[in-house]
């Protein structure tokens, strides 16, 4: 956690991903580690899968995609996250595998998701596209598997709890 806290992962465009279940922690700690980097003078983008998926169809039906793929290939760090809660199309798939395998060892790449590796391909629209995916985004990575149970459920029942006697 400290190493991805000075940001050095970033300057050795390194990949970070963050897996557990809702409510563990993985966008606090994504937005924390992004605010770290900005306040480093890096450029960072966060976005959610689904989010950038949508912006790059947008984009691609309005013949700017190139030119939204470079700003994207261009940030030091992108974070995306909640990968895995929205399925992909085909063509979300495919835009999202390009802008990883863009980024491959040229950029940082933050990605949260509340799926275990093996269940990624039930996101993207087939196992080989999950596979080279997964090859390039966990080739230099540090993963952070978070447990635990969800802070907002904790707080939920804190807040519906008998007062004791």
């Amino acid at each position: 956690m400290l190493d991805l806290a000075r940001g050095d992962y970033i300057e050795r465009r390194e990949n970070a991903i963050l897996l557990g279940p809702s409510g563990v922690g993985k966008t606090h700690i994504a937005l924390a580690l992004g605010l770290a980097a900005c306040q480093k003078g890096l450029a960072v983008r966060f976005t959610t899968a689904s989010q950038m998926v949508h912006a790059m169809i947008e984009a691609r039906d309005e013949k700017r995609l190139l030119r939204f793929q470079d700003q994207l290939a261009k940030v030091n760090l992108l974070i995306v996250d909640e990968l895995g809660y929205v399925p992909l199309s085909q063509t979300g798939s495919e835009l999202l595998f390009d802008v990883f395998s863009r980024r491959y060892e040229n950029s940082a790449t933050i990605v949260t998701s509340n799926l275990p590796f093996q269940e990624w391909t039930t996101v993207f629209a087939s196992e080989r596209l999950t596979g080279a995916l997964l090859d390039r985004i966990t080739h230099h990575v540090h993963i952070l598997e978070m447990n635990g149970e969800s802070y907002r459920l904790k707080q939920s029942r804190s807040r519906h709890r008998p007062p004791s006697e």
